[in-house]
């Protein structure tokens, strides 16, 4: 059973909005650099969520975070060979190019909330339920793939 009753979709919206409050109160002057900083980083951040996808559908298994006792397959592939959490890695990435687009430090800090919400409310129970599933497999892969990067 997840702890987490919200979708990681709306924990990413959350944090952006919380993100955007702070850096209105601690903006720094926006130059050419930063902006490019922030489109890498989004850019980033979208290729891990693209390819996170794109691999459970290949194996033909859920992307739904909330039903992770729904997965048919243990993907170790791709992207899953960098990170057990591609997607979450990706709204990481998407967050830091927001917190970078606002030019807020402290907006920035946000990003650091938002993983340690994601691994203990999210990713520690996905894991608990796909290690039930998948067993020695997933934890083999456990001791291979970090959980972020």
């Amino acid at each position: 059973m997840l702890n987490n009753k919200i979708p990681p979709i709306i924990v990413v919206l959350f944090f952006a909005v919380l993100m955007a409050i702070i850096a209105h109160y601690s903006v720094i002057d926006f130059t050419t650099f930063i902006f490019y900083v922030a489109v890498i980083l989004l850019s980033i951040g979208c290729i891990f969520c693209i390819a996170g996808v794109v691999s459970f559908r290949f194996a033909k298994t859920t992307v739904n975070p909330g039903k992770p006792d729904q997965a048919s397959a243990l993907v170790t592939t791709g992207v899953y060979k960098i990170s057990r959490n591609p997607m979450y890695v990706g709204f990481a990435f998407i967050l830091a190019g927001w917190g970078v687009w606002l030019t807020s430090l402290w907006a920035l800090l946000c990003v650091l909330g938002f993983i340690c919400y994601l691994t203990w409310f999210q990713i520690i129970p996905e894991e608990r339920a796909l290690l039930k599933i998948f067993g020695q497999g997933y934890s083999d892969y456990k001791s291979r793939v970090k959980r972020w990067l």
